[in-house]
């Protein structure tokens, strides 16, 4: 897996993979301080299909995400949230612990941390 590119992951961690993740990620949201009131009275189980559906697409499985709700538009669709540097910081947080939590392979962590950690950061849309 030395020099995995991103549309790998999916073959190597598949759905089941990517159920994980983003599951390990919504089930510490509700706790934490910051993202716990952004997405208080949010239907969780809904973002969490849509996170999971666009990782999945992201790096190189089904392209249900764009099938259902067409191009990302990323930080259109999340410019109704006040998200500045502490909630992309906690959101980080949160979804680095689920990644770690998941144990995949380093070159899988890699990939997945290169992604979102600077797409965490372009969704920052408040001082």
């Amino acid at each position: 897996m030395v020099g995995m590119e991103e549309h790998d992951v999916y073959g190597v961690i598949g759905e089941e993979g990517f159920a994980r993740l983003v599951a390990g990620f919504y089930a510490r949201v509700p706790q934490d301080p910051i993202l716990g009131p952004i997405y208080r009275g949010r239907d969780l189980a809904a973002a969490e299909q849509r996170l999971r559906d666009f990782l999945i697409y992201r790096f190189g499985g089904p392209q249900r995400y764009l099938e259902e709700r067409g191009h990302p538009r990323l930080r259109m669709r999340h410019a109704p949230f006040a998200i500045d540097g502490a909630a992309r910081d906690h959101w980080m947080e949160v979804m680095t612990a689920a990644l770690e939590e998941c144990r995949f392979a380093p070159e899988v962590h890699s990939v997945l941390l290169a992604y979102l950690g600077p797409a965490a950061t372009a969704m920052i849309n408040r001082e």
